[in-house]
């Protein structure tokens, strides 16, 4: 499974990240999409999981939920907007992960790209940074990975000035 993993849109995508996830099979996007219009075209463009995050309004929320937490290709998922990191995680999502055990955990929200292995937690956390154009940041980035037998490989990452 191919998947294409973005956050904090709101409401723009670089165009280039349609061309890196040309070759993926799922679209996850970590909350703060913007608008219902570019969840829309994110559908039209590959099946998309979503989560809301902090600044999407009514139209968006009443779509997607706060958390997704799913089984693909062998691993379980996480997925919410804030959630911090490793040893640093916000205690709403704390308290998910210590129950659910997710291989996987995915956060938005602070527009910055970070990928670490928790070891503690034995999880990889990811936190796509920020796709859009609105925000502190410099970089717009995004991530592309697979998931083969619960196991994350080629990994990869798009990253362009804002």
């Amino acid at each position: 499974m191919r998947i294409g993993l973005i956050s904090d849109s709101h409401g723009f995508i670089h165009p280039g990240v349609f061309d890196f996830f040309e070759d993926v099979d799922e679209v996850w996007h970590a909350g703060d999409i913007g608008n219902i219009a570019l969840s829309d075209q994110l559908e039209k463009f590959k099946p998309l999981r979503a989560v809301y995050g902090n600044i999407d309004g009514q139209d968006v929320r009443l779509v997607y939920p706060k958390d997704q937490i799913f089984t693909v290709a062998g691993a379980k998922i996480f997925i919410t907007h804030i959630g911090g990191y490793p040893k640093r995680y916000d205690s709403r999502a704390l308290k998910i992960i210590n129950k659910e055990k997710p291989d996987l955990f995915i956060s938005g929200h602070s527009h910055i790209l970070k990928i670490i292995n928790d070891q503690e937690k034995n999880m990889l956390h990811i936190n796509p940074g920020a796709v859009g154009k609105s925000g502190f940041h410099y970089k717009v980035t995004a991530v592309k990975f697979e998931i083969y037998n619960g196991r994350f490989k080629n990994l990869s990452v798009f990253e362009v000035d804002r």
